[in-house]
């Protein structure tokens, strides 16, 4: 039977994807593509079985993934595609209303604890899909993520901009986990030997991905708008493991959501293991 995959299409995740598509048959994979929120809503759904997925979502629905091992997309400081652009300084945004891209989860989340909790503002926030700059025409700030905060923060030159994953690291000093790969539950009851080999071969890519950048780059799709170089460094920027450090970054903003009522309680985190999950207290 065929595992269905999500495939985020932003440049964050052309490294593991471009190499498990040219390393690896792929003969038992059906690739479905989106954005993370929309990824987000197929595998809740069971219409996709697995997908690297706002980090939130496991938050959610806990009872119904599986965490694959080693693998995130995360940062260890700046992270350079999940952005806060302000026409003010980050202090005087107690009290505004923030636009949010609707195209994320975890980031709303996350800048919901960096301004509440952290800095102890209350804020209104409001989902936009509006540009840049129609957006701060309404909101003193917009929150973007991925593809489109990296285009814009290569260009934008008059706005305050604010890493997200910067200001989680100068709060924290740990890593932020941004997107997990989660599997369904049912996924690896009913197909226990195609998750173990897809387990497996992401790890393999991740590894082959590290080590091969600059190839990478030079025949990707994000070439059309972004230097060789520049998306070499960006790669370089992400963490794609998820080590003992990562997970407790994972904890801490899981117990900072639910302490805010973003989720209903932090979750225990439960990693696949193979032929059974390994909870970790």
């Amino acid at each position: 039977m065929t595992i269905t995959i999500g495939q985020i299409e932003y440049a964050n995740c052309t490294p593991i994807f471009t190499v498990l598509h040219r390393h690896f048959t792929c003969s038992g994979y059906r690739f479905v593509r989106g954005v993370p929120a929309a990824l987000n809503k197929l595998l809740a759904s069971g219409d996709i079985d697995v997908s690297p997925s706002s980090s939130i979502e496991y938050a959610k629905y806990p009872d119904r993934y599986l965490i694959l091992p080693e693998l995130s997309i995360s940062a260890i400081g700046a992270v350079k595609s999940v952005l806060l652009f302000s026409r003010v300084p980050l202090t005087e945004l107690s009290g505004a209303t923030i636009g949010m891209t609707t195209e994320s989860d975890t980031s709303v989340n996350l800048l919901k604890i960096i301004l509440g909790k952290f800095h102890g503002f209350t804020n209104r926030f409001e989902r936009t899909d509006l540009a840049l700059q129609p957006a701060l025409e309404a909101f003193p700030a917009l929150l973007l993520i991925g593809d489109n905060a990296l285009k814009e923060s290569l260009t934008t030159t008059d706005l305050l901009v604010y890493d997200l994953g910067e200001l989680w690291r100068h709060f924290t000093g740990l890593p932020f986990v941004f997107a997990l790969w989660l599997i369904r539950r049912a996924t690896v009851r009913e197909r226990p030997e195609a998750v173990r080999q897809l387990s497996a071969e992401l790890i393999s890519a991740q590894r082959i991905a590290y080590d091969s950048y600059p190839e990478i780059a030079a025949e990707s799709p994000e070439r059309s708008w972004c230097q060789q170089d520049v998306l070499v460094d960006y790669w370089q920027t992400i963490s794609y493991d998820l080590t003992a450090a990562h997970l407790d970054g994972l904890k801490s903003f899981y117990r900072f959501a639910a302490e805010l009522g973003l989720v209903a309680t932090a979750p225990e985190i439960s990693l696949y293991g193979g032929s059974v999950a390994c909870d970790l207290l």
